[in-house]
């Protein structure tokens, strides 16, 4: 056997990862944070010495093997480096989304059974200590940000820095255990523990072993070409699987540099900054981006709209025929230049993406027209299709082969089938342990053979073997009439215009559909400034009869597109109001990963679901939100409910 097949055996925890990059990249620049106006830089040597001091610091506290360590901050290098430092002490980390009330935070905690928290500051702590009545397994607290922090009862609560000076201090009697610690790590050992975003029922633990982590991290990267040379920013929750998957698994396999921002409300200045090479953003992130760009060319002068228009109109065109190297004319080739020097290059250097070399979006369907839009300005923007379970990868789309109907082809390694109710099933190295105390969960997902039921609808294309996503397998469903019920289809249309962030799309064994929307406050709110439109809330703007008209033209075109699907035609919405309330993750009618929960909103907007049905045209209702404090509150509010014209789809097809 060759030493460098030696070395690649060897590759079987992150620890194992950080070791090689030591060797490797030992000098190179390994995470960076923004703090206090100026980048700070760590090399991967320095990275290591300080995961080494940490997992010294943690030892010395009593984490043993086995134990459950939960991390919970916003994207910080020394929180990564602690899920490193807890692998390598042979415990498990538990990231929690920063963003979770205590509630949330009390039932992780308890389930997993942490001994131990690492808190980034202030907020997460006071938070643990809340949750501390319903939890009996925690021990200690270490926090990151000490202000704030400093009158606390500190006989179960530690700095982490405090934490690395004891384990520095102690490392000649903890250096023996710890090296012995780490040597003993397996392939098949716990990597970490991520919970799904529970948009069905309670979160579920999912067990991912090193194995999970570094297969998929592998194949992903040699995929997409993936070098130490790489630049990214981590900006995404610390407890989904793709942040882990981009600023841990990747990051370590390859040796490239993780970025931090220095707060959430920078993340956008911080991007370009440190124009990234390769990127991720959920379809909301760019949904968002249009909302921004399009106001500000509301707000530019009659010449930079009027060249915007031209431009964009030619880009979308041409664009991704030459970002995927397809003929394009000469002619069509210079204008294409010309809008990249006036237009398009602009654009990509205001969205941080001018050194983009890889993009990515999932999560989420995206919608069509917004894909499009980002590819035309010359950005590698790809969809790829994972979960949780699946260590994120399940497909991605090669170069020259990206459409914004497809999820692409199954990775390397990556096996798919469709189930005979057209459900989507994969195995691979990525596939999940098993669900945390859940045997039953893991049974009903995952076969004997390593088969896992997605939850989702679709079908592998014979010409091209690119598999499309439907929907939702439990969303998919029949009108009344026997045409088929895709919502997220339609939602993803509707959200293409910055006026709506959000759509719920009912229908379900109805003879029709209707539709629930949720205007962009930033959008409409430039709107209503720049035509002198007094609002005191986002309910009295949402109640504007100018916002309904708009929106209703939104639907009614949206309707138009529809009607041109032969498969998802009955999709048209008929009627529909705009909610007086913005759907929240607080309130529970999200999940902190922004999905829908479409239960919770039929059950909690019931009302309003049987007025859109019983053709009423105005509808009174009383909705519990909470505040951000914690506190419970009511809001009423008479909603009006619209008409929207549908497209006769009988006449047109016989008319075409």
């Amino acid at each position: 056997m060759t030493g460098t097949q030696n070395q690649v055996d060897d590759l079987i925890s992150i620890p194992a990862l950080l070791a090689r990059n030591v060797r490797d990249f030992g000098d190179q620049d390994a995470f960076r944070e923004k703090e206090f106006g100026i980048w700070q830089s760590w090399t991967w040597s320095e990275v290591a010495e300080e995961i080494e001091a940490m997992a010294l610091g943690l030892a010395g506290l009593g984490l043993a093997k086995g134990d459950h360590v939960a991390i919970i901050g916003r994207n910080r290098p020394k929180l990564y480096w602690a899920m490193v430092a807890a692998e390598k002490c042979g415990a498990i980390p538990v990231p929690l989304y920063q963003d979770a009330v205590a509630e949330e935070m009390a039932y992780v905690l308890e389930h997993c059974g942490a001994r131990f928290v690492i808190c980034g500051d202030q907020e997460q702590v006071d938070k643990v200590i809340e949750c501390q009545e319903k939890v009996s397994s925690v021990e200690h607290v270490v926090y990151y940000d000490p202000r704030g922090l400093r009158k606390y009862d500190h006989s179960k609560m530690t700095s982490l820095e405090g934490m690395m000076a004891s384990g520095r201090a102690a490392e000649a009697s903890l250096r023996a255990d710890l090296k012995a610690r780490e040597a003993a790590l397996t392939y098949d050992d716990t990597c970490v523990m991520l919970y799904t975003s529970g948009t069905t029922g309670r979160p579920k633990g999912v067990v991912l072993s090193n194995r999970n982590i570094i297969e998929a991290s592998k194949a992903s990267s040699e995929f997409d070409s993936l070098t130490h040379d790489e630049q990214i920013l981590a900006y995404l929750p610390m407890a989904w699987v793709g942040d882990f998957i981009f600023s841990v698994g990747q990051s370590f396999w390859n040796g490239f540099c993780v970025n931090c921002p220095e707060r959430a409300m920078t993340m956008y200045e911080n991007l370009h900054e440190i124009g990234p090479t390769y990127f991720f953003a959920p379809p909301r992130y760019f949904e968002e981006r249009i909302t921004i760009l399009t106001i500000r060319m509301e707000d530019a002068g009659r010449l930079k709209r009027n060249m915007f228009k031209y431009f964009m109109a030619h880009a979308r065109e041409v664009g991704p025929d030459i970002l995927d190297g397809k003929p394009v004319g000469g002619w069509d080739r210079f204008k294409y230049w010309l809008g990249n020097i006036c237009v398009y290059g602009p654009l990509r250097s205001r969205a941080g993406m001018s050194h983009v070399r890889v993009a990515y979006t999932a999560g989420e369907a995206i919608g069509p027209e917004i894909f499009d839009f980002w590819r035309s300005l010359g950005i590698n923007l790809k969809q790829l299709y994972g979960q949780t379970e699946a260590s994120v990868f399940i497909t991605n789309q090669p170069d020259s082969e990206v459409r914004s109907d497809t999820v692409g082809v199954p990775i390397p390694g990556v096996e798919i089938k469709i189930g005979d109710n057209g459900e989507v099933y994969y195995r691979s190295p990525g596939t999940f342990v098993e669900y945390y105390k859940n045997p039953e969960s893991t049974a009903s997902t995952k076969d004997p053979e390593g088969w896992v039921a997605t939850g989702d609808a679709g079908f592998i294309e014979e010409s091209s073997g690119h598999l499309r996503i439907i929907d939702r397998a439990k969303d998919v469903a029949k009108l009344s009439t026997g045409q088929m019920f895709a919502p997220k289809y339609v939602e993803n249309k509707l959200k293409f215009y910055p006026n709506i962030l959000e759509a719920v799309v009912i229908g379900a064994g109805r003879d029709h559909c209707c539709a629930m929307v949720n205007i962009d406050l930033t959008a409409v709110g430039n709107w209503a400034e720049r035509n002198n439109i007094a609002y005191g809330s986002y309910q009295e703007l949402a109640a504007h009869p100018q916002v309904y008209q708009t929106v209703q033209e939104h639907i009614e075109e949206v309707n138009r597109s529809v009607a041109q699907d032969e498969m998802l035609n009955g999709c048209q919405i008929h009627r529909f109001l705009v909610l007086h309330k913005q759907l929240d993750a607080d309130d529970g009618e999200l999940t902190r990963t922004m999905k829908v929960r479409r239960a919770v909103i039929n059950d909690k907007f019931g009302d309003l679901v049987d007025a859109l049905y019983d053709g009423s045209k105005e509808i009174y209702t009383e909705t519990e939100v909470t505040y951000e404090d914690g506190r419970k509150g009511k809001i009423t509010a008479t909603l009006e409910i619209r008409d929207a014209a549908v497209q006769p789809v009988g006449q047109r097809m016989a008319a075409e």
